[in-house]
Order: C-alpha cells, then structure tokens, then sequence
C-alpha cells in the first residue's frame, strides 16, 4: 500500500508528460494537414471536457463543493486564459517543429519554481538539499531547452 502511494504521482507526471506531448505531435500533424489552430483547441477541449467532467462527477459526488460566483468565475478565467495559452502556443508550433515544442513544454516545471520564488512561496534555503536539487533542475532544464533550440545539426 506504502509502495503504491509514492510511485503514483511519478506514474501521473509520466502519463501527463506523455499526454502533452502526444497532443502537440498530433496538434503538428493535423495543422500540417490542413485543420487551424482554433478547430484543433476546440476539439481537443471538448474531447478533455467529455472525458474529465463526468469522471469529476463520478469521483467526488460525494464530497462536491458548492459552485459559488468565485469558483464559478475561477473556472471560466481559467478557462480563457488557457484556450488563449493554447492558441498562441499552437500558433507558434505552425512555424517550427514538434521536437522543439515538446522540449519547450519542459519549461513549465522550471518557471513555476521561478515564480514560486518570486512570490516567496518557495522558501530558498541554499543549505537545504531540496533547494538545491530544484535549482539544479531548473538550471537542466533550461540549458536542455537552450540547446534543443540553439542546435543547428550537422551541415549538408
């Protein structure tokens, strides 16, 4: 039981990762194909919303929130801000590959801890390992993105 716990949110980062960059190798093919950037978020969100949404319903029916204007209101700015997110994000993969896009994507772990620091909800404490490891991490990540971006390959 102990065993299960802590491998499941490896196993969850893993499946997300893959999911993403299933998505944008997909989103790269369909736009190459033909299909705008608009029709492929609006697919992809409404298939995301058949599958999540009852699963939601089902999994926590018994313990559901009351939907109050600020939750309501939560939910929809969330909501724009990531269709917008994704439109610009699949405008900008018209123009290069999805190699780059997915390498792109891991980023996202790098600049939250930025932000997490910048609104001192990181605590930084250059003694502590875990500091330390996550600085280290987004020092990777960021050299990895550089590199993947920057890299020309070998002349023809």
């Amino acid at each position: 039981m102990g065993m299960k716990k802590g491998v499941l949110p490896f196993v969850g980062m893993v499946l997300a990762q893959f999911a993403q960059v299933g998505l944008m190798i997909a989103g790269k093919e369909a736009m190459s194909s033909g299909m705008t950037n608009f029709t492929f978020v609006f697919y992809s969100n409404a298939l995301a919303s058949l599958v999540l949404l009852p699963s939601s319903f089902l999994i926590h029916r018994s313990s559901r929130p009351p939907l109050t204007f600020s939750i309501l209101s939560g939910f929809f700015l969330l909501g724009v801000l990531g269709c917008l997110l994704q439109l610009s994000g699949y405008a900008g993969i018209q123009y290069t590959s999805a190699t780059i896009a997915t390498a792109i994507l891991n980023l996202i772990p790098a600049f939250t801890f930025i932000l997490a620091i910048i609104f001192r909800m990181e605590k930084v404490d250059c003694r502590s390992s875990s500091t330390l490891a996550k600085f280290m991490g987004t020092v990777v990540s960021i050299t990895g993105a550089f590199i993947v971006t920057l890299y020309k390959g070998p002349p023809f």
